[in-house]
Formats: structure tokens, sequence, C-alpha cells
């Protein structure tokens, strides 16, 4: 094995390695919960079946297919092959983003750790990772097919955007890709005619593409269009991802769609990346194709409106980075042969590295159940689990979908994860009585609310033991029941 790729199964496999982590995701539950809701029914609901408060409201699944897929693979071997599974699926990610990069190994290995450490607070088992693997797979096919002309790499994308839109609402952002390479070489090829029939020279650069292959990219972009519309919504999920978009409560309340915090460590990689992105733009002035200037500038603002969009912009940034900083640094490979000693111990160091990952993963395999009690309420779960109390059941807005996978239907929630499900009115209401504000007590009456789970610090439990009405029945430092007289 020689050095270089030593470096790269190191590089690779310590990002495997990062990538494994304990579930601690909220939204994880309901989505394993409705998957096993789907297999077992065979049915994609359409109407919201775990709450008390929204029972008969519309549910767009558009997530339905994520779903299935997670709780089959939880069937498989539990938390354990989900998490595995993830983590290779997140991996793969990033492995066609350093296939599509210049200066491999080492300058494209720095890019690709400084992208991928950029994205990491966004990692774990969701169904966000399968749009990060898809708009990964859709730019290394376009890319190919730019370098390349050949037709072959853009036919999967349609088939992929049919698989796509039933996954996450991130398909759009698929679209939006073939459009950006399609726009790009429509401006090429005007921007070529002009020259050609205002300059005096007989010299002309040729476009990237030929307007051939140009209409064939409009074409792929009609028919993966149509292809949104195969889903159990129907052309509703045209305008699905741009409902939860301008959604108020969405933006002001839940941290994913927070503008990310310089201030806060872990998003001082995606700080880095864009410095070095401007740094090395500045010092090697390399021509970056026009599809990914458009894509950076997109993709740029949207993650630096919303964290949960970097991964996003990473995929793209990545192939630009390493491209400036191999016009900056040009690395020259080596043609010697490896000394047959030195792969000798090339692949003893891989296989101590393995050996070492092996061991952290299993390391957070085993762990799984303690995060779960850190996490969640467990220890009140198994409480109402074993007294079983009256419902209705109120509940922190966190812990909804636990309570949904742990509950139900014995019990349903009175929110959960789904925000677009409940409505930005409805989430102000709860806050309301959350914040213990006045008139708490009749919101909780109207709804028959006669069971409370909520954290011991949270302004409501406060309340309620100033409230003759309720009686604390359970209480651990994680969380506190309140029960209605």
């Amino acid at each position: 094995m020689s050095t270089s790729r030593l470096f790269t199964a190191i590089l690779f496999i310590a990002l495997f390695t990062m990538t494994v982590r304990e579930i601690s995701d909220p939204d994880f539950w309901w989505h394993l919960r409705a998957g096993q809701y789907m297999v077992e029914n065979a049915t994609i609901p359409h109407t919201d079946p775990f709450t008390f408060t929204a029972q008969g409201k519309e549910w767009v699944t558009h997530e339905w297919l994520s779903e299935v897929f997670i709780y089959a693979s939880y069937r498989v071997g539990g938390f354990a092959s989900l998490t595995i599974l993830f983590s290779a699926i997140i991996t793969f990610a990033f492995a066609l983003t350093y296939a599509r990069s210049q200066g491999k190994p080492y300058l494209a290995g720095f890019a690709l750790l400084l992208g991928a450490l950029a994205t990491a607070p966004t990692w774990g088992v969701r169904p966000q990772m399968l749009t990060l693997l898809l708009m990964s797979a859709f730019l290394f096919l376009l890319d190919r097919y730019v370098a390349t002309r050949e037709n072959k790499f853009l036919i999967p994308l349609p088939f992929s955007m049919l698989v796509w839109v039933n996954l996450h609402s991130g398909y759009a952002i698929g679209l939006v890709v073939i459009g950006a390479y399609w726009f790009a070489a429509f401006v090429e090829g005007i921007a070529f005619l002009v020259r050609k029939r205002t300059a005096n020279d007989s010299f002309h650069t040729e476009p990237t593409l030929s307007p051939r292959n140009t209409r064939a990219l409009l074409v792929i972009l009609i028919i993966s269009t149509l292809a949104v519309v195969i889903n159990p919504n129907g052309a509703r999920m045209f305008i699905y991802p741009f409902e939860t978009l301008t959604s108020a409560a969405m933006q002001r309340y839940i941290q994913e769609w927070f503008s990310p915090d310089f201030h806060q460590t872990e998003w001082l990689p995606f700080a880095f990346l864009l410095i070095s992105l401007i740094a090395t733009a500045l010092i090697a002035r390399a021509r970056v194709p026009l599809a990914h200037t458009l894509l950076l500038f997109a993709l740029g603002f949207l993650a630096l409106r919303s964290a949960r969009n970097i991964p996003l912009f990473a995929l793209v940034a990545i192939p630009v980075l390493s491209a400036q900083l191999a016009a900056w640094i040009p690395l020259r490979a080596s043609n010697k042969p490896t000394p047959r000693a030195m792969q000798i111990i090339n692949t003893v160091i891989v296989v101590i590295f393995t050996l070492a990952a092996l061991v952290r993963i299993g390391s957070v395999l085993t762990n799984q159940a303690n995060v779960e009690r850190a996490k969640f309420p467990a220890a009140a779960v198994e409480w109402i689990q074993q007294n079983r109390p009256a419902p209705n059941l109120y509940n922190s807005y966190g812990w909804g979908g636990y309570l949904i996978w742990k509950l139900y239907p014995e019990y349903k929630v009175y929110i959960d994860g789904r925000a677009d499900v409940h409505g930005d009115a409805f989430i102000e209401n709860f806050l309301s009585i959350y914040r213990g504000s006045a008139g708490w007590e009749n919101k909780l009456a109207e709804k028959n609310v006669r069971l409370v789970l909520i954290e011991p610090d949270a302004p409501l439990a406060n309340a309620l033991a100033r409230d003759s009405q309720w009686t604390q029945v359970f209480a651990d430092s994680q969380s506190v029941v309140y029960q209605k007289k």
C-alpha cells in the first residue's frame, strides 16, 4: 500500500468513525413509529394519527419512504444497524464529493475534512442524510456529464428524483442543481455566440457544453420536474417545501432553522470553510465553473440563513476549495514505487486505525441506552406504562416524538416535532401554556388534559406545583409528571 493510499484510507476510516454517534435527534422517534405504522397498516396516512390535538388534520407524509426505510433497518438490527447504515450513507456522500475534487489525495483530503467537519452538527439518523447523499450523487453525475458529454450520466437523474421526492422534501434542491447546470450552459452558449459575432479575431473558446448538450440538460430538468408528482401527495409536493420555509414558528423556535452561531465551537469549521474559500479565491484565482459559482452563492446564502443547509453548501464548496488549493499549491504525485517494507508498514497502520475505529464504534453503540435516558424522559415513560394514568397527555415539544414511539397507541401526545402538522398558531398556543402564561389552566381544560410530562425547570411545572387541582406523581432530574385530581 502506497503512502497516498494510506492517507486516503485513514481519511475515510476517520470520517466514518466520526459520523458514528448515538441517536439523539428528537424527531427520530416519530419517524421510527411512522415507519412502523405504515408497514403494519400497509397504508400511507394523510391525516395525523399520533396526537389528540391534531387528530384528523392533514399530514403531508413527504418522508414516508425514509420512514419505512428507517423502520425496516431497525427491524433488521435495531439501533446499531441504523447507526452504522446512516454513517455509511454520510461517508459515501462525501466519497462522491472527494471523487469530484482536484488535488487528491492531500489537498482534496484537507478540503473534504474541513467541509465534513462543517456539517458535523447535522449528522444523525435522519431523512436529511438521504438528501445529502442524493444531492452528492446529482453533483457527481452532472460534473461527469460536463466533463464527458455522455448522456449516460444524465439518465439516472429523473429516476433518482422519483425516489428522492418520496424520501424527503429536500428533493427541491435536486431541481435547483440541475437548473443551475443548465442555466450555466445556456449562458456560456449565449456568451460564446456574442463573442463570435463581435470579435475581430478568428479564435473563439468553445463553451463547455454544446447546444445539443444544453438541450439534453433542459429535457432532463423537465422530466425530473414531472417525476415530482409521482408521490402519495401528488402535485402538493411542489408547494410543500415552500410552506415549511415560510413558517414563522419553525424559523423562530426550531434550532436547526436558526442561522449558525459562530460563538459556538461546533460551527467554527463552517466559518473556516468560508474563510478558506475566500482566501484561496483571492490568492489562486483559479477559474470556478459557472454552475458551481451559482450554487455557491445560492447555497451559501441558505447556509448562513439556516444551519440545516450547511451540508448542501459543503458539497459544492469542497471541490471548489480543493481546486483553488491545487492551483495555488501544485503537488505532484510521486511515480516511484513504494518499497515492499513500507507497503507492509502502511498496511499495518491501516489495520491499527481500523481496529481503533471498531473499538470506538462499539463504545458508541453500547452507549445508546445511556444517551436515551439522558436526553429523554425514559424513567417517566416507564412510570406511565406501569401506572396507566388517565389521558390526555400534555408534553414538552422535544419529547413528543419519543412519547409517540414509547406510548402510542395507548397515549396520544399533545405535540411533537411535526411543526407543519400543528401550524404556527397552535405552536404559539402550546408555548403560552408551557410558559405558564395567564389562562394556561383553561387551555389545558379545553383539551381535557389530565396528565402533564415536562422538564422540572419548565415554567409550567412551577405553575402546576402551586395549583391545588394538580398533584405531582413522578419526578426525577430529567422530568416531572403532574396528574389532575
